[in-house]
């Protein structure tokens, strides 16, 4: 794990920027590119990010600032990708192929590619051509503000390649922070993405009114349903039941830091979907993911009813209250 690379500046970059930066040794600094550049010279004067996490502070000087991918690329040996998918595609695609070649990839992205709707390591291998084998994922349950205030947390550090996944896990473990590894980076993948889906329906259930008791109820058909559909896009043998399945997912729905509950809340509250977007200081991935979901599922012919849902909700203009008393009688 030499010359890390973070590609992006959002939450959940800044967490793991925390935790790398406290964890380097001797005069080894940390790559790190942000999109703005009046947002590097805010974060050196004033030591955090002006818009995310203001209250988590850094030392400046365990860092090296890049505003332009390709400078980030040529300086970094392993590279987290922390930018939202839906906006990953253009400056991943203003750097060289060449730089592609021989480094490690982590995707702390939790969506598809909207273009080619594929998730990150399916993306980075058909389009970039990085084997699988360089290929890494982290996932959760786990919440960039909870990181950010030490509160122990537990991440999932996936990959087919044991010693970069092992390696990353050392890498990020610390007194808060516990790891756990993974060989399904494609199952761990597309739960994250389904999780975002399934918190913006409990979201939506929670601004209705609902309470825990059904809350409950639909999550336990989203744990079934999210089963189903990656069992059909990658059939492993996997024990859904664990942490970077269900405790993701559990997580996302049920956590005031939440964004894709709280944009679902939002929308159940009376909010046109326009309208929570704008609302929205932080990007919900759910929204994009919705509808890579819904292409995929229609090319697989697959109709995950809970997924298609919110889906309609997102892109449909169908009412959020008449679309939950539909799949009434389908939650058991």
């Amino acid at each position: 794990m030499n010359n890390i690379g973070i590609f992006g500046s959002g939450s959940w970059s800044l967490a793991l920027a925390k935790v790398l930066a406290e964890k380097s040794e001797g005069e080894e600094k940390i790559h790190w590119y942000f999109r703005k550049k009046e947002d590097i010279d805010f974060f050196i004067n004033y030591k955090h990010h002006p818009r995310y996490l203001p209250s988590l502070m850094f030392s400046p000087d365990k860092f090296i600032f890049h505003s332009e991918p390709e400078a980030l690329f040529r300086s970094s040996e392993t590279v987290i990708l922390a930018i939202p998918a839906a906006f990953l595609h253009e400056p991943l695609d203003s750097v060289p192929k060449a730089l592609f070649e021989n480094k490690v990839f982590f995707s702390a992205v939790k969506g598809i590619i909207p273009s080619h709707l594929l998730i990150i390591g399916d993306y980075l291998n058909k389009v970039y051509g990085v084997p699988y084998s360089q290929i890494g994922v982290l996932t959760g349950p786990c919440h960039a503000e909870e990181v950010a205030m030490e509160k122990l947390s537990y991440l999932t550090v996936a990959s087919e390649n044991e010693n970069i996944r092992n390696a990353m896990a050392n890498r990020l473990r610390c007194r808060y922070l516990n790891t756990v590894e993974s060989d399904d980076i494609f199952g761990t993948e597309l739960a994250a993405v389904l999780k975002n889906v399934y918190a913006i329906a409990a979201g939506m259930c929670m601004g209705l009114g609902y309470g825990d008791n059904f809350i409950a109820v639909l999550v336990s058909y989203a744990i079934q349903e999210m089963k189903s559909f990656i069992d059909r896009i990658h059939p492993i043998s996997r024990d859904i039941h664990a942490s970077a399945y269900v405790g993701d997912l559990l997580v996302t729905v049920y956590s005031p830091f939440s964004r894709n509950r709280m944009f679902g809340m939002m929308i159940g509250k009376g909010y046109s979907v326009s309208r929570a977007r704008l609302e929205m200081n932080m990007v919900a991935e759910g929204y994009y993911s919705s509808a890579c979901v819904h292409k995929i599922c229609s090319d697989l012919d697959i109709k995950p009813e809970l997924a298609m849902l919110v889906y309609r909700v997102l892109y449909e203009d169908a009412s959020a209250s008449d679309e939950i008393k539909k799949i009434l009688p389908k939650l058991t």
